[in-house]
């Protein structure tokens, strides 16, 4: 018998959707904009209908707490991101968000009282789509944020990280606040969105992951030089978007060669002065990097950089810079709350599938302070970070009652 309650999911996934910068053209919320605040604003009135104790942390994670009958006891928690890439999907984070709210409605509703305490939290910034680099909420909570990078990570118009959090409310100098040391936080669960094709062709109601593929991130800047593209022979070029585009093949190639799933991606490129008559001096663009096998996202990088140094050989007037954005290892899901998830899934009289995820979560981060549990539902044609992103809700509703059963077993039980 289901517990969650279908409409109350569907009303938090439109509701959550409203606060978007791009009504028609799929959804758009970055971090620390207007969109954000409110997004927050009604998650936080949730938590506090739902009797949790609300905070949020120096980085803007916003945590509900249950308090447990013993309050010093590792937390359960569980929960997901709310931000999106531009032009996105609403289902894309927020699945896991929502999974808190409802997981937190039916222990109100069932006076449930945990033995662990139980939080439910809602995260900013994992798409790294307005300052780069993502994952941004659970590597402050790890410990693994910099004030580097809040000082040099910029959006579009040039506002770091930093500025934007001050902007926001936030105090950028006191973002250690937000670390929680290994043994705080008994297990965190995840819920998301495939983001692929697996689970609705098989007719597979659940996935539970058993280990998220590793990433490296990197922005390369290939300075050249401009030139009149009408009058400069083509032999006399230091042409910057051609080296660029020379680099991004080569990574391509490299992923294909080295094979076990990896994949490479440019999908982000800034050419500069950016007319069409004008040899490019200055292109900025990034490369995604992803592989199961740490050694073949390395072996994708080391094709980069050796493309690069033989391009600045070649021709004197091109130079170039590496900076890595994100690197996260391949990580393994914990067995011992897979086991959970697939049980509680069979109690419940749903199908369910181990699986590998190709996209990274906040949860392959909170593996360093914690054991974590990711589980997906499907997503309707294998699409997301587009506005035809869709899961239908019911099958939503199947993961959120996957993962509410299993919070309930491991703060009461475990």
């Amino acid at each position: 018998m289901m517990r969650t309650n279908l409409e109350r999911i569907q009303r938090d996934v439109e509701a959550l959707a409203a606060f978007n910068s791009t009504p028609g053209a799929g959804l758009t919320r970055f971090s620390f904009s207007e969109e954000h605040r409110k997004a927050q604003d009604y998650i936080v009135a949730e938590m506090e209908k739902a009797g949790l104790q609300v905070r949020v942390d120096a980085c803007g994670t916003v945590i509900g707490r249950l308090e447990g009958e013993d309050p010093d006891a590792a937390v359960i928690m569980t929960g997901s991101h709310y931000d999106s890439v531009r032009n996105g999907g609403n289902f894309d984070g927020p699945a896991g968000v929502i999974t808190g709210l409802e997981t937190a409605r039916v222990f109100q509703e069932n006076k449930i009282r945990p033995r662990r305490p139980v939080e439910f939290i809602a995260m900013v910034e994992e798409e790294g789509a307005r300052f780069g680099g993502g994952l941004f909420a659970s590597r402050a909570m790890t410990g693994r944020l910099t004030a580097e990078e809040l000082a040099t990570f910029t959006d579009a118009d040039g506002v770091t990280t930093g500025e934007a959090m001050r902007a926001f409310g936030l105090d950028p100098a006191a973002y250690k606040q937000a670390v929680r040391r290994r043994g705080e936080i008994k297990n965190f669960i995840e819920l998301h969105i495939e983001q692929g094709p697996v689970l609705e062709a098989g007719g597979i109601q659940v996935g539970i992951v058993e280990t998220i593929v590793g990433i490296k991130e990197v922005e390369v800047t290939i300075t050249g030089r401009p030139d009149h593209a009408g009058t400069t022979p083509m032999e006399m070029r230091a042409d910057a978007f051609l080296a660029a585009s020379k680099t991004a093949i080569a990574a391509n190639e490299a992923a294909v060669r080295v094979g076990e799933g990896t994949v490479a991606t440019v999908g982000k490129v800034e050419v500069k002065p950016g007319s069409f008559n004008i040899v490019p001096g200055k292109v900025t663009f990034y490369i995604d990097i992803r592989s199961k096998k740490l050694a073949c996202v390395d072996a994708v990088l080391d094709a980069v950089k050796e493309k690069l140094e033989e391009l600045t050989a070649e021709n004197e007037g091109l130079s170039y810079e590496l900076r890595m954005m994100l690197a996260t290892d391949p990580v393994d899901t914990d067995p011992h709350v897979c086991a959970a998830l697939e049980q509680s899934a069979r109690e419940l009289g749903l199908s369910s599938k181990r699986m590998l995820s190709g996209a990274g979560h906040d949860a392959m981060v909170m593996a360093d302070v914690t054991d974590i549990g990711l589980v997906f539902v499907p997503s309707r044609g294998g699409r997301s970070h587009c506005p035809e992103e869709w899961t239908d809700y019911d099958l939503l509703q199947n993961g959120i009652e996957t993962v509410c059963a299993t919070v309930e077993k491991l703060a009461c039980d475990g």
